[in-house]
């Protein structure tokens, strides 16, 4: 009697389990962190949850997102919610494209909060109990791999410069020598009364201008789908193609920006009675951009091959650590225009608030709000 009373309370539970809601084996939803921003370009309007594709394999995750939010898998893109979802997925699935036991679902959507979504890992799908549809969700990979297209593309890019400065170094090797040393951010030769570099339109000036912006054109383009990746592909494929030709079409525009600085730094000097500075100070600066930028490169290509994930912290470093070198560099020059050159300190103070400071802090608030 006792045996039969067991086996009827046995045969009630997993009847009660089985119309039931689907047992929970971990609750996701109080471990989503809000993203801070950490540097210019971080957005504030995304959340971050760390999934464990490890444990019960063949469990299922159920998910709730709100209206018109993009959902990514590590870098991959998911898919893009219209209005609020609610849905259940294979662990299976959302593993065959994480490539790893252990990924990141990042959410975007303007003013999303901690109380729009939900996550928790199921032992079954609610359909095998209760009748309802599974809504698996279907994966959808970007076509060639956005990361192998950003690899193939700065590799390529970087190659081509390389290539464009070895020509360079062969056809002018001693301005190549000139404007690469960088104990010339010290010594200050330019500002010499024998400066060499006194004309800025010369074919040789030009094509090494070029090159830099060629260099400058390519963090601008890295950092763009580092820390913008889900505005730029609402709007275009992440191709290689598309990433050579916004390159070049950036650098194009760089060039075009640095002619008309060079002509506004002419103009001011002018006004401020600065015979002959345009040419020290452009040169001055454009040399610290330069090895700012060297750097910036190979700290991403590093970065790019070897640990991708960490790419995009270690580009924010680097830009952060660009704006701060920039007006350092500025600094400098005022000290070394303020001992070299016969003006008071006002009057030089002034004239570079006006042509460098001014400009360049309304650019870097710009990239902050673009970023941001």
């Amino acid at each position: 009697m006792k045996q039969r009373i067991f086996f009827l309370f046995l045969i009630l539970g997993f009847s009660f389990f089985s119309k039931g809601e689907a047992q929970v084996l971990e609750n996701y939803s109080d471990q989503w962190e809000a993203s801070g921003r950490e540097t210019w370009f971080d957005s504030n309007d995304r959340l971050l949850l760390r999934l464990d594709l490890n444990s019960f394999p063949n469990s299922y995750f159920s998910f709730q997102f709100p209206e018109e939010s993009v959902a990514f898998l590590g870098e991959k893109l998911w898919f893009f919610t219209k209005e609020d979802t609610a849905f259940i997925a294979s662990l299976e699935s959302i593993k065959a494209i994480s490539d790893s036991s252990k990924t990141t679902l990042t959410l975007f959507k303007s003013g999303i909060s901690l109380e729009d979504v939900s996550a928790k890992k199921l032992i079954q799908p609610i359909s095998v109990q209760s009748g309802i549809q599974v809504a698996e969700a279907e994966l959808q990979k970007r076509d060639g791999g956005t990361r192998q297209q950003i690899r193939d593309f700065f590799i390529f890019a970087l190659l081509l410069i390389l290539l464009f400065v070895t020509l360079y170094k062969m056809a002018y090797p001693f301005i190549f020598s000139m404007m690469t040393r960088p104990i010339s951010l010290l010594n200050a030769e330019d500002f010499s009364d024998s400066g060499s570099l006194q004309k800025f339109f010369s074919f040789d000036i030009l094509v090494f201008v070029l090159i830099v912006n060629l260099m400058s054109s390519l963090g601008l383009i890295l950092g763009a789908v580092l820390f913008k990746m889900d505005w730029l592909e609402s709007r275009v494929d992440i191709t290689f193609q598309n990433l050579l030709i916004g390159w070049l079409i950036g650098a194009l525009i760089l060039l075009i920006l640095t002619i008309i600085k060079f002509t506004a730094i002419r103009i001011i000097a002018y006004l401020f009675e600065l015979n002959k500075i345009e040419f020290p100070h452009f040169f001055y600066l454009l040399r610290l951009v330069m090895i700012a930028i060297t750097g910036l490169i190979l700290i991403s290509a590093y970065f790019l091959m070897n640990d991708f994930d960490f790419a995009k912290s270690a580009v924010g470093i680097s830009f952060s650590t660009f704006f701060w070198f920039y007006i350092i560099g500025v600094l400098v020059l005022f000290f070394i225009m303020m001992n070299r050159l016969s003006f008071k300190k006002y009057h030089l103070f002034t004239y570079l608030c006006i042509a460098e400071l001014v400009p360049f802090l309304i650019i870097a608030k710009w990239v902050m709000i673009l970023g941001g």
